[in-house]
């Protein structure tokens, strides 16, 4: 029968064991000198090592002919152990015996002597899993087991290990193995079973793994099937890290406030399947990329991906501001944990989608230094001339007069033609009339535009010559109206209820501006500008 890579290739020696020198030295010096102990406890991340090194020392307390501390793997106790034949080797899974009557049977057994070997040994495997009280039962017979009794507990959390275990035990910890270690190992099992693994396709599994050399036999083993060479493209696709682009424009959408763009990019993506929560650990992580990119001189050690990725990540981390990257990160792992929490993960994505594209909606310090972070770059520019101000606007400052309470400003018009320019500014000869059927538009636009009616709800209509002004307080209703399809529709809404065609407008107010936003009177003095 087929053995998968990581059982096939796993330890049986000390000296087999990668990345672990400061654990395997110590166990063969101490076996070495006859110093056992009662009681070990291996600690570490998974696929560091810890189950392996329990059973090589299991091996190592018991063979009959050890060689400098390593087992012989011939004798008749080291196959007995490797077949899994000898009864005086007890591995236990502490997820599903942590019971106290699980543990009471365990100090029974203890009371029996070793039927073939020296020494009867208990590999408690994640043993922080156990019980308050399967710990306190085990905690006498931990302290003082009979002289041929041996435990090996091993743990990926000791956190959750009460003092009283951690106190009675030998502690190893066991590090993540370096990639560089990973990365020898992958090819050696690779040339002993006759594939062709290229240098840059074992750096990327190993970089992938992230130190689990368990994961990385894995994901070789999920290569194998591979006709030629396993190199970093056919990695990439293997374990799906290729074809992320969608990211890439997602967050594209998120700095230049694309919220349509983004919200139709989300619902895509919803269609055809991509869960929620995994699209927000996958921002989550390429917001991360873009900080390290943005912070690190040399990332490629930090970050896994494959080389044409990882120029797109400098390239876009260019435009990207440090602080809009770490407020992106802080909106998008509370979404995650809102998503967590079992709600509508689709509106809690969009949610998001929308807060990042415009981060004025909210007035959290996070977004309050990025709005202030882009007024002082706009200032900046303004300062060292890579933007300057029009000369005719200039000109005109000293002559202004007071401006009045009410901004008129058209939204820039779908091109008719190559030679008309649309107007931006409504005339300002004719006093703002009420637009009485607005209430019919609404309700035509909800035939023809569901997303710009929802968008409008609440929203006022005025005419004003051929003007038709519309005032809505929704922070989002300025990047609808300003793309051709959405006005458009409005246009054709209109025509259609009033029998008279009209030219769009939006209608500010000064008084719109909430009173306790801080930065409102700094961006209206920088808006002034006419900047060209």
């Amino acid at each position: 029968m087929y053995q998968v890579f990581y059982r096939k290739w796993r330890p049986k020696a000390f000296s087999e064991v990668v990345g672990q020198p400061h654990v395997t030295a110590t166990l063969q010096n101490a076996l070495q000198s006859g110093r056992l102990s009662h009681a070990y406890l291996f600690t570490g991340s998974r696929g560091t090592g810890k189950t392996s090194c329990a059973k090589i020392l299991s091996k190592a307390v018991n063979c009959l002919n050890p060689v400098n501390g390593n087992p012989c793997n011939e004798c008749e106790i080291c196959r007995g152990i490797d077949s899994g034949s000898l009864t005086d080797i007890i591995e236990i899974d502490a997820a599903s015996n942590n019971g106290v009557d699980n543990i009471r049977d365990l100090r029974e057994e203890t009371n029996f002597t070793p039927v073939r070997a020296k020494y009867r040994v208990y590999i408690i495997d994640e043993v922080h899993m156990l019980s308050t009280g399967a710990f306190n039962a085990l905690l006498k017979t931990l302290e003082e087991p009979p002289s041929y009794v041996i435990f090996i507990l091993a743990t990926t959390e000791v956190h959750k290990l009460p003092q009283t275990i951690l106190s009675r035990c030998q502690r190893f910890d066991f590090k993540r193995i370096m990639p560089d270690d990973i990365a020898q190992r992958l090819k050696f099992v690779a040339e002993n079973e006759n594939l062709q693994l290229t240098d840059d396709g074992a750096n990327l599994i190993a970089r992938i793994a992230d130190g689990a050399l368990r994961d990385a036999l894995s994901i070789l083993d999920r290569c194998a099937g591979a006709d030629g060479k396993i190199d970093a493209a056919y990695v990439s696709e293997a374990v799906g890290i290729a074809n992320r682009s969608y990211l890439f424009e997602l967050s594209e959408y998120f700095r230049t406030g694309n919220t349509p763009g983004a919200l139709e990019l989300i619902n895509n993506l919803h269609n055809n399947s991509c869960d929620m929560e995994r699209l927000c650990s996958e921002l989550i992580n390429h917001f991360r990329n873009l900080m390290i990119v943005k912070t690190v001189k040399d990332p490629a050690a930090l970050i896994i991906c494959t080389a044409d990725e990882l120029d797109r990540l400098k390239k876009q981390a260019e435009l990207y501001r440090l602080e809009d990257i770490l407020y992106s990160l802080s909106v998008i792992e509370d979404t995650y944990s809102k998503i967590k929490r079992g709600l509508n993960q689709k509106i809690e994505t969009e949610m998001a989608a929308v807060e990042l594209c415009s981060p004025a909606l909210l007035k959290s310090n996070e977004a309050l230094l990025s709005r202030i972070s882009s007024l002082e770059a706009k200032i900046n520019a303004i300062s060292s001339g890579d933007i300057k101000i029009s000369p005719a606007n200039t000109e005109n400052k000293s002559k202004e007069t007071p401006a009045p309470a009410v901004k008129n400003e058209a939204p820039e018009q779908e091109k008719q033609n190559a030679t008309e320019k649309p107007e931006q500014t409504a005339p300002d000869r004719d006093e703002n009339i009420p637009f009485m059927q607005w209430t019919e538009v609404l309700d035509e636009l909800k035939q023809t535009d569901m997303p710009l009616a929802a968008i409008l709800q609440g929203s006022q209509a005025f005419v004003r010559g051929e003007f038709i002004l519309i005032k809505s307080q929704n922070s989002t209703f300025e990047q609808f109206i300003r793309v051709g399809s959405h006005s458009s529709a409005v246009k054709a809404a209109v025509l259609k209820i009033s029998g008279k065609k009209y030219r769009l407008g939006i209608l500010k107010s000064e008084e719109d501006q909430p009173a306790n936003d801080p930065l409102a009177g700094l961006i209206n003095k920088v808006n002034k500008f006419n900047l060209s």
